[in-house]
């Protein structure tokens, strides 16, 4: 499968693509992940995006779209791929789609998470982080056995400042005005499929029922 993954901050992207990765061995790839790799690896890509990120500067569409030509041409993408977090603009879907056209590939769909605002508000006002290992827990679904500390190590259990309401309420506004524009790009191209929650089986039942 190769999909575009839409939805705001706290939709369960990231739980949906350990689903969709699964069924096929198809790969996901975030914008974060592409750049942190091209750093890592000192590709020439690589050395322009962090200069650009050590000055504080965001990195242009066309040194993103570079990055993510030399990502998509990799082996494992044969396969299908998994775009999470990427496009977040409608400049860069439309770059995406010439890039594409040009590596003679094209999307099979891309796949909005349609969850209510005051549900993702909830999900993520109440999460809460270990400052050690990354764990993630939830003060009402998925509390620490200890308040604060860490059942895998022990460690700090903290509130993300980006998880706050205030926080969480200004991401999904700023999700509104860049990104959500997508969704009528990608319905205008005939790739939109909607589905309500973010339950991994039927999310995948509703992609297979569609690609069939």
């Amino acid at each position: 499968m190769k999909i575009i993954l839409l939805g705001p901050p706290g939709a369960g992207k990231g739980t949906i693509a350990k689903v969709l990765t699964g069924y096929d061995g198809s790969v996901q790839i975030s914008t974060g992940d592409i750049l942190r790799a091209a750093v890592a690896e000192g590709t020439e890509l690589g050395k322009q995006a962090e200069a650009v990120m050590k000055a504080g500067d965001l990195v242009s569409d066309d040194l993103i779209m570079g990055i993510m030509e030399q990502r998509l041409k990799q082996d494992d993408c044969k396969v299908g791929y998994l775009l999470d977090g990427f496009p977040r603009t409608i400049p860069q879907a439309e770059a995406l789609k010439l890039l594409l056209g040009k590596m003679g590939e094209k999307l099979d769909c891309a796949l909005e998470l349609d969850i209510p605002t005051d549900v993702i508000i909830d999900r993520l006002a109440t999460r809460r982080t270990c400052t050690q290992c990354g764990a993630i827990y939830n003060v009402k679904s998925k509390p620490p056995k200890v308040e604060g500390i860490c059942d895998v190590c022990g460690g700090d259990i903290v509130q993300r400042d980006d998880e706050t309401e205030e926080a969480v309420l200004n991401r999904l506004q700023v999700y509104s005005e860049q990104t959500a524009p997508l969704i009528g790009f990608y319905r205008d191209e005939g790739l939109l499929l909607t589905v309500q929650g973010s339950d991994g089986n039927q999310v995948l039942e509703a992609l297979k029922t569609r690609l069939k």
